[in-house]
């Protein structure tokens, strides 16, 4: 083992080294249960590393329950630490249905060799790392309060002031007061959900739309009713008419930048909306996650409607860290008080204290300006240079966006999407096919693509192998 010696520079290394070394003998069979691991001082020298990191490594796996220390005696390896005998591994995985779940975990799981053109975020090197570092550097010489204790039921103060800052340059009046902080995006409207539906209860969606919307609603036992979308917002004469029929309780959508079709609300079919809406008691839930890749904002129903009947929702997972998560909600007082006693009973609590203050530190600090401005401008140079290629293809965009990372396109006549995603899928690259956005599965020609996860050459190579 001592020729893993010179890569152990530093200590993390050193230590994730060690570890891994152990976990190797256990997997070889060359440690079993109940031997006893080398001393710390002999495992050291082998390694030429301080005794104090093979203590570290050894209390890491003392924790994770794989080895165990007897007191004067020594570390041993524990009863349960062998992984079983992989005798399937050759075997395949059964084929599952390509859905909205089959996306979302191609793409969360894909390791570094895997292409991601179907996922719905940014790469790590877009995102704007000094300044989450340095955030987190100063709150970890802050109060420690911070990284310990939960935090308000509201969550934390200083990032509602900054969200009622920025909702307020959208025309959207509102106190810090009627803005919770959640864990993520998808807890507020989960949130929302628990509050307002029962089983079968109709809620309306735009088609194709976000499909982890989809997902949830079907997690929640809503009766799905889809409207097609346009470019300038859902097709408000059908719009009317299912509400007419329907009568949902919810209509859940994207006023800036749609997701998957990358459209635009306008004026005149949001006034046309929140008529039908107050006409029909029907409840909207915004989801402004995209709001930022906007070059010039757009319409908000919350800000027409003044969070009468719409509730805004939102987070900073696309923009500066899915990692460091925190979504929010603004609502009517009524609202807001039932979802922090939801939001306690499911998860005492929304964002800790660390995530919610390293996000205040970063919105509240010039880099972030400038991070969105680059963000747009990468973007609106990726957009046409994607479409272009995906043209020569014969994959044409259904619109341009005005913004965002989103191109939601159709394939050459008679390619279907989830054929053409499972051949890409096997040469590591995850698309994402149009069927799993839409409530009525109208989409089987269409898919979306991230062009900023399409310049590699070898997503082309995928789809054109896959289209053939």
């Amino acid at each position: 083992m001592s020729s893993a010696t010179p890569d152990l520079r530093r200590g993390g290394a050193r230590t994730a080294a060690i570890v891994e070394a152990i976990r190797q003998r256990l997997v070889a069979r060359t440690l079993g249960p109940g031997q006893r691991l080398p001393s710390i001082r002999a495992f050291a020298a082998a390694m030429r590393v301080s005794p104090a990191t093979v203590v570290e490594a050894y209390d890491r796996l003392a924790a994770e329950g794989v080895i165990r220390a007897r007191r004067g005696s020594g570390f041993y390896v524990a009863d349960t630490a062998l992984p079983p005998l992989a005798l399937a591994a050759g075997e395949p995985r059964r084929p599952r249905a390509v859905d909205p779940f089959w996306v979302s975990r191609q793409s969360l799981d894909a390791d570094a060799a895997t292409l991601t053109p179907g996922c719905g975020w940014l790469p790590a090197d877009w995102m704007p790392q000094d300044a989450l570092r340095r955030a987190v550097r100063a709150l970890a010489r802050s109060d420690g309060a911070v990284l310990t204790d939960y935090s308000a039921a509201r969550g934390s103060a200083a990032l509602r002031r900054v969200l009622q800052a920025r909702l307020a340059s959208l025309g959207i009046d509102t106190s810090s007061e009627q803005i919770l902080l959640t864990s993520s995006g998808t807890q507020a409207i989960d949130l929302i959900c628990r509050m307002l539906l029962r089983p079968g209860d109709a809620v309306l969606v735009d088609d194709p739309c976000y499909f982890n919307f989809l997902a949830l609603l079907r997690a929640h036992q809503a009766r799905i009713v889809g409207v097609p979308m346009t470019p300038a917002g859902p097709d408000i004469a059908r719009f009317e008419a299912v509400l007419a029929a329907e009568r949902p309780r919810l209509y859940i959508t994207n006023s800036g930048l749609h997701n998957p079709t990358g459209a635009t609300l306008s004026l005149q079919t949001a006034h046309r909306l929140l008529n039908a809406a107050a006409a029909h008691d029907m409840i909207v839930i915004e989801d402004d996650i995209y709001g930022d890749f906007e070059p010039e904002p757009s319409p908000r129903l919350a800000a027409l409607d003044g969070l009468a009947r719409v509730i805004l929702i939102g987070s900073f997972s696309k923009t500066l860290s899915a990692s460091v998560r925190s979504g929010y909600i603004a609502a009517q007082p009524d609202w807001i008080e039932p979802l922090i006693d939801l939001q306690i009973a499911t998860g005492f609590g929304g964002p800790g204290q660390f995530a919610a203050e390293t996000l205040a530190q970063v919105l509240t600090g010039g880099s972030y300006r400038k991070h969105i401005e680059e963000l747009r401008s990468r973007l609106a140079r990726a957009r046409p240079r994607v479409a272009a290629r995906l043209q020569r293809l014969g994959i044409t965009p259904w619109l341009m966006p005005r913004g965002g990372f989103h191109l939601w396109c159709r394939l050459p006549e008679g390619c279907t999407a989830i054929e053409v995603a499972r051949s890409a899928m096997e040469h590591d690259v995850v698309l994402a096919p149009g069927d799993v956005f839409s409530a009525a599965q109208s989409a089987a020609a269409m898919m979306r693509f991230n062009v900023a996860h399409c310049d590699d050459q070898r997503v082309m190579a995928a789809l054109e192998r896959a289209l053939k």
